[in-house]
C-alpha cells in the first residue's frame, strides 16, 4: 500500500514537470509539488553540504526540492523503491555555478547518513585549515560508494584511512595532490571492484603493499607517482593483468624490476622515473607486447646494455625514454623497426659508437635525443631530416661526434657539433718533413696560413701553400 502510494507520488510530480516545461508557470505550480524522499535524506544532505562550504548556506530555503524542481549544483538523485535519494555530491569550483568549500571546510557524521550515495567529489576543497579523513563510519557506504575522489586539497592531512578497506563496491579511488602522508594500508587490497586507484603528488612512505596485486584482478589504472615509496616493487604487481597504467615515477624505489611483470600484457604506459632502480634492463619489459610508453629515465643505477633487449617485440611504443640509465656500449638498429615511435631519448648515458642512420627511416618520429653520451663518427642523417627535426635533434656533448657539411647546410646543422674535417693535420719536422698531428694542432695551422672562410679553405688552403713554396724556390734558384 506504502510502495502505491510513493508510486503515485512519482507520478504526479513527473506530471507536474511537463506541464511545467509546457506552460512555462513552474514557480508558480511547482511550489506545491515535491519530489518525494525519505523524512531524513534532506536533512542528512543538506547538513553534509554544510560542513562543506560553511554555515551561511541555507539548503532547506534555497534548494527545498534537491531532487525536483530546486536541484543543486552538483548533486545527483536517483529512485528507489518509490523514494528519491542522493546518489552523487561534487563540491569544487569546476563549473560556474558549483558549490565551493569554505576555509574551515570539515567533514560532518551526516554525509554517511546517505545510504545511496555513489559518488562523492571534493575538488581544491581543504586549502588552508589542516583536515584530516574521518577513520570511522566508512562501513555506512560499502554498500553504495563506487567512487572517491579527493582532488587539489593542500590541507588534507593525515593517513588513508582502514576503514576503506570496507568498501567493497568502490570501483575508483582517486587521492590526488593532497598533503596525506604515512604508509599505504594493506586494506587497499581488500577493494576486489577497484578499476583505478590513483594516488599521486602526496607524501606516502613506506612500501608498496604486496596485497594490491592478491585480489584487484580488474584493476586497470594505477598511479603511485610523486610520493616518498621506497623499497622494492612487490612481484604480486605482476598478478595485475588487466593493467593498462603503471606509474610509479618520481619515488625512491630501489632494486631490480621484477620477472613477473611480464605478464602485464595488456599495459600500454610503464612509467618508472626518477627513482633509484638497478640491474640492468629486465627481459620482462619486453614481454609487456602492448605498451606504447616506455619511461625509465633519471634512474642512474640501472646500467647494463640496449643490444641484448628486444625491441622487436614492442612494435607499439610511441614513447621510449631511457635517459640518465647509466648505459653502455652501442645504439642497436634493432630500434629502427619500432615504426610508430614518435619519441626516443637516449642522452646523458655512456653509449658509445655512430647513431644509426636507419633511424632516420622511423616514419612517426618527432624527437630523437642522443646528447650527452661518448657517441663517435659522422652523422648520415639526410638534411630533410635535420630540417624536421631542428632542435628537437638533440647531440651536443658528443665531443666525437660531427656533421658532414656537404649534407646539411649550416642554417640546419645540429646544434652544437662540429663539422667533420676529412683533410689530415701536417706539420713540418726538422727535416722539411710533413708528419700527421692531431685534429686540433692541424685546424690551427690551416687557420694561420690558409684564407679566410669566405675564401679558399680546407685541402684547397693546403695546395695553395705548396705551390707558393715551389715558387718561392723557383725564383731563389734563378
Amino acid at each position: 500500500m506504502e510502495k502505491t502510494k510513493a508510486t503515485q507520488q512519482v507520478a504526479s510530480f513527473l506530471v507536474a514537470v511537463l506541464l511545467c516545461f509546457d506552460t512555462g508557470l513552474c514557480d508558480s505550480e511547482m511550489s506545491s509539488v515535491v519530489a518525494p524522499m525519505e523524512g531524513g535524506e534532506k536533512e542528512a544532505l543538506y547538513s553534509a553540504i554544510e560542513g562543506f562550504v560553511g554555515d551561511w548556506w541555507n539548503g532547506s530555503g534555497l534548494y527545498p526540492d534537491p531532487c525536483g524542481w530546486t536541484p543543486i549544483q552538483g548533486v545527483l538523485c536517483d529512485f528507489f523503491e518509490g523514494l528519491w535519494y542522493i546518489t552523487g555530491i561534487n563540491i569544487g569550483p569546476v563549473l560556474e555555478n558549483s558549490l565551493e568549500c569554505s576555509q574551515d571546510a570539515n567533514f560532518t557524521p551526516s554525509l554517511f547518513n546517505l545510504k545511496h550515495l555513489k559518488t562523492l567529489s571534493l575538488f581544491d576543497c581543504f586549502t588552508s585549515q589542516n583536515t584530516t579523513i574521518p577513520s570511522v563510519n566508512w562501513n555506512k557506504l560499502s554498500s553504495s560508494l563506487e567512487t572517491l575522489e579527493l582532488r587539489s586539497n593542500p590541507s588534507l592531512i593525515g593517513k588513508i584511512p582502514v576503514g576503506f578497506g570496507q568498501l567493497s563496491k568502490l570501483q575508483s579511488l582517486v587521492l590526488i595532490e593532497n598533503s596525506l602522508s604515512g604508509e599505504m594500508p594493506n586494506e587497499l587490497g581488500y577493494l576486489g571492484n577497484l578499476k583505478r586507484l590513483s594516488l599521486e603528488g602526496n607524501k606516502f612512505s613506506g612500501n608498496i603493499p604486496s596485497s594490491l596485486g592478491h585480489n584487484l584482478s580488474d584493476l586497470l589504472i594505477l598511479d603511485l607517482s610523486r610520493n616518498y615509496l621506497t623499497g622494492s616493487l612487490p612481484s604480486s604487481l605482476g598478478s595485475l593483468t588487466s593493467l593498462l597504467k603503471l606509474d610509479l615515477s618520481n619515488n625512491l624505489l630501489h632494486g631490480s624490476l621484477p620477472n613477473e611483470l611480464g605478464n602485464l600484457k595488456k599495459l600500454t604506459l610503464f612509467d618508472m622515473r626518477s627513482n633509484n632502480l638497478s640491474g640492468g634492463l629486465s627481459q620482462s619489459l619486453q614481454e609487456m607486447v602492448s605498451l606504447q610508453d616506455l619511461l625509465l629515465s633519471d634512474n642512474p643505477n640501472i646500467g647494463g646494455n640496449l643490444v641484448e633487449f628486444k625491441f622487436s617485440s614492442l612494435i607499439n611504443l610511441t614513447n621510449l625514454d631511457l635517459s640518465n640509465m647509466g648505459l653502455r656500449g652501442i645504439i642497436p638498429e634493432s630500434i629502427s623497426k619500432l615504426n610508430k615511435l614518435r619519441f626516443l631519448a637516449l642522452d646523458n648515458n655512456y653509449l658509445s659508437g655512430s647513431v644509426p642512420s636507419k633511424l632516420e627511416a622511423l616514419p612517426s618520429l618527432r624527437a630523437l635525443h642522443v646528447n650527452a653520451n661518448n657517441l663517435t663518427g659522422e652523422l648520415e642523417f639526410s638534411e630533410e631530416f635535420y630540417t624536421r627535426m631542428g632542435r628537437r635533434f638533440a647531440s651536443w656533448n658528443n665531443p666525437s661526434l660531427c656533421y658532414k657539411v656537404g649534407k646539411v647546410s649550416r642554417e640546419n646543422a645540429p646544434f652544437g657539433l662540429n663539422e667533420c674535417r676529412n683533410e689530415k693535420d701536417y706539420n713540418v719536422n726538422s727535416k722539411n718533413k710533413i708528419e700527421e698531428e692531431n685534429p686540433d694542432e692541424n685546424s690551427r695551422f690551416i687557420a694561420s696560413v690558409g684564407p679566410s672562410d669566405n675564401s679558399v679553405s680546407g685541402f684547397w688552403g693546403v695546395v695553395l701553400v705548396q705551390d707558393l713554396v715551389v715558387v718561392f724556390l723557383l725564383v731563389l734558384l734563378l
